[in-house]
């Protein structure tokens, strides 16, 4: 018999927690994203964060620990190699992730990729760099609509973007392309997590402007994870935000792509105002994407206030037969140096209106413990060669 009927499973991404005893090996040593925006900012007001315990995990300046947490709380260390978004993922449902993807942040991709892409696009290309989405439209875009080039950059994900004008290259085009950039991005030199259409509108600088008809073409898992094994024994698998790109779509019943981390937040909310069975699986990007990489402890916080907010009026919908998890998927210290990911514990809290107890438990080995629990709840189980070990007896 299934102890929870429904669970949600909140990914803040990038909330890491402090360094990995790796960390060194991949120049991320001394880093701690959650406890560094704290020491940088006047205020970070998390009532119901701290409520959950996460203020037990690390030293915050401005938030005491909690006496008697709702639930339970520990940090979570990454099995898999790597610290980017599709592996921290992929290990909670149950892959161990033995080859990084690559990522090319530094120098751009290499002339023997960008040649091929070209001669197969017939395509000059220009750009080739990591940059932000919006900079980057600022500098080249009139260039690539007078000359009809390609503009093709990266970031510090594993990611290959190429932006597209809708009036003057086109979304067919603009797809095509794409689709070639994911088929020479297999190899495993240069291969990356996703290949991303990033489409725009605008004819000047100060105009331009991305729309929505972004198209990502990811990587499948390499192997069944957790979500396949729910979808397959009849539950309901729902995603919100970047899930389905990160997944490919694999092991999911319903997906609800996001504007903003507030608005997934919303969508969790109405979400959780319906009857299901199952797994609601959430990704919050804007950590991320908006305040890590461009290293903004000011925002950052600012963004952990407005979930908190979101947070509180999730907490007063979930029934006895809920399971409230949060976590991460790695770090992303916006006091580090560079703009990269850093690799982190992520932190691993869990409530119900039903716990009887609360309080510490002892530090993970790997996220995978996520989907391990999520399976046992069910009575699913995991498919073949996934790891991970439940804790569901742990959080009564």
């Amino acid at each position: 018999m299934k102890k929870y009927k429904r669970i949600f499973t909140i990914v803040m991404d990038s909330l890491g927690v402090g360094e990995l005893p790796d960390a060194a090996d991949y120049g991320d040593e001394g880093t701690d994203t959650l406890g560094h925006i704290s020491k940088s900012v006047d205020q970070l007001h998390i009532p119901n964060l701290q409520r959950l315990g996460m203020a037990n995990l690390r030293k915050l300046v401005q938030v005491e620990p909690a006496e008697k947490p709702l639930g339970y709380y520990t940090r979570l260390k990454e099995k898999s190699s790597g610290k980017d978004t599709m592996t921290g993922h992929w290990e909670m449902m149950g892959l161990h992730i033995t080859k990084p993807f690559k990522t090319f942040t530094e120098n751009g991709f290499p002339m023997e990729l960008i040649d091929e892409l070209s001669k197969r696009t017939g395509r000059v290309i220009i750009g080739n760099k990591s940059a932000s989405g919006t900079e980057i439209l600022e500098e080249l875009a009139e260039e690539e609509i007078a000359a009809g080039h390609m503009i093709v950059y990266t970031s510090a994900d594993s990611v290959l973007q190429i932006c597209g004008n809708e009036e003057t290259f086109g979304l067919d085009e603009l797809y095509r392309c794409c689709e070639i950039a994911r088929e020479i991005t297999m190899r495993d030199e240069w291969k990356v997590g996703r290949v991303i259409a990033r489409p725009y509108i605008g004819k000047k600088k100060g105009e331009f402007k991305r729309t929505s008809n972004r198209h990502d073409y990811a990587l499948k898992p390499y192997g069944k994870t957790a979500l396949n094994a729910l979808k397959d024994a009849g539950l309901d698998v729902i995603s919100v935000g970047k899930i389905f790109d990160i997944f490919d779509g694999e092991g999911l019943t319903e997906s609800n792509k996001s504007k903003s981390s507030v608005h997934g937040m919303e969508q969790t909310i109405e979400i959780a105002k319906r009857d299901f069975t199952g797994l609601c699986y959430v990704n919050l990007v804007d950590f991320d994407a908006l305040w890590g990489h461009r290293r903004d402890p000011q925002g950052y916080a600012q963004e952990i206030e407005r979930f908190d907010v979101k947070l509180g009026e999730l907490l007063a919908l979930l029934h006895e037969d809920d399971l409230l998890i949060v976590t991460a998927d790695h770090g992303n210290d916006p006091t580090h140096t560079g703009t990269d990911h850093t690799r982190e514990h992520v932190p691993f809290l869990a409530y119900s209106p039903a716990m009887q107890g609360h309080g510490a438990l002892e530090e993970m080995e790997t996220f995978a413990v996520i989907g391990a629990t999520i399976a046992e709840n069910f009575g699913v189980e995991m498919p073949e060669g996934t790891i991970g070990s439940s804790i569901l007896e742990k959080i009564r």
